[in-house]
């Protein structure tokens, strides 16, 4: 992929989303962050490459009323990457147990924004010869587990939307939804700080972080961004990094 890259990239102000950002302008691709907080230190490290969106990507009317202005980010003729990064693991807790605002804000953050972005590239974007959506899925999405009940669900959307995207058959477009593994993220310390009674496999996600048994965020970028540009990329919607 010798071309200029322009990636977007959702929830790259921390985390895995600001490795995958990190590692896509330093292999030289213009990014669009979206994010309600800004990455200071990412933009000074990439001064006129990144550019960046404060927005609520859990409140789908903020995201309607921004999507008709995506076009004026996307100038040039190489190819387009949409990494749908941002999510949350709460609420975490036995079915019947979770408040309602909470569900509906895992749902638009998890599910809503991924589509609608999607949806939007791919109109925006009719035409064009290289364009690739990554959805950052789970194991959970492919494995159920007591007390992520919307965890799995809004993680399995995405699974399965990679696969009915795929079977539309558009010109130029590849579709994946991919697990990264267990990453040392601040995803991972609120799995962390949840009970027994909310989440009965808690103590296994204590050791790995005690035994050093979670990825780095930069590792997993740097394997994830190099499958993203590859030939590779889309030949399965549904893939794990581990395997790749």
């Amino acid at each position: 992929m010798p071309e200029q890259i322009t990636a977007i990239v959702t929830g790259h102000s921390r985390g895995l989303g600001a490795a995958i950002a990190a590692e896509l302008l330093t292999r030289g691709a213009k990014v669009l962050g979206l994010a309600r907080k800004g990455n200071p230190a990412l933009a000074a490290a990439h001064p006129g490459r990144l550019t960046e969106v404060a927005l609520d990507l859990a409140d789908p009317v903020a995201l309607a009323e921004w999507l008709p202005g995506l076009g004026a980010h996307l100038g040039g003729a190489g190819p387009v990457l949409l990494v749908n990064n941002a999510g949350m693991v709460e609420p975490i807790g036995p079915a019947g147990t979770l408040d309602p605002s909470a569900i509906a804000r895992a749902v638009a953050l998890n599910v809503t924004a991924p589509l609608m972005l999607a949806d939007a590239l791919i109109a925006v974007t009719e035409g064009a010869d290289d364009r690739r959506i990554l959805h950052v899925s789970s194991g959970a999405a492919r494995n159920a587990y007591a007390g992520w009940s919307l965890y799995c669900a809004t993680k399995a959307a995405l699974d399965h939307h990679g696969r009915a995207v795929a079977e539309d058959k558009r010109p130029g477009l590849r579709i994946e939804s991919l697990a990264p593994g267990v990453i040392d993220t601040d995803m991972q310390a609120a799995i962390r700080a949840t009970t027994e009674a909310q989440f009965t496999l808690r103590e296994r996600f204590v050791g790995l972080k005690e035994s050093g048994g979670l990825a780095s965020p930069e590792d997993c970028a740097r394997r994830l961004v190099a499958h993203l540009i590859g030939p590779a990329f889309g030949a399965s919607p549904v893939t794990d990094l581990r395997d790749i």
